[in-house]
């Protein structure tokens, strides 16, 4: 018995095929590839079994924290290297210039105190 739905010119009609087959309609890749764009970005930080910090593992877009938490899952921890996810919306993140570094970082090399290489190390010390 053929379960085939067909149209007049012999072939299957649009969205029909087979019992157990899937559509015959095809999704659209750029139509996908636009849904996941227009979803918000959301940073990714997983801390490792042997890790005290989180790191940064990557970015990934989702629909939202939930979501996100899933995916930085399956995404970043298949081998069950994880003990904990953190994903952050990346718009949330503030970020210094990298232009800017030296007036940020640059106050740091006039307080040599913060610096101990001027003290010097007893022999029975050892290597520090």
């Amino acid at each position: 018995m053929n379960t085939t739905a067909t149209q007049t010119d012999g072939k299957p009609s649009p969205g029909e095929g087979r019992v157990g087959e899937g559509s015959s309609v095809k999704p659209d890749p750029q139509a996908n590839a636009k849904a996941l764009r227009d979803w918000p970005l959301w940073e990714v930080f997983v801390r490792s079994k042997q890790g005290l910090e989180h790191k940064h593992c990557g970015s990934l877009h989702a629909s939202d924290a939930q979501h996100a938490l899933q995916m930085a899952r399956d995404v970043y921890t298949r081998r069950q290297e994880g003990v904990s996810i953190w994903v952050v919306p990346s718009h949330l993140i503030a970020a210094s210039d990298p232009s800017e570094k030296d007036q940020l970082f640059e106050p740091a090399s006039d307080k040599i105190y913060r610096h101990p290489t001027f003290y010097e190390i007893p022999e029975e010390v050892g290597h520090m």
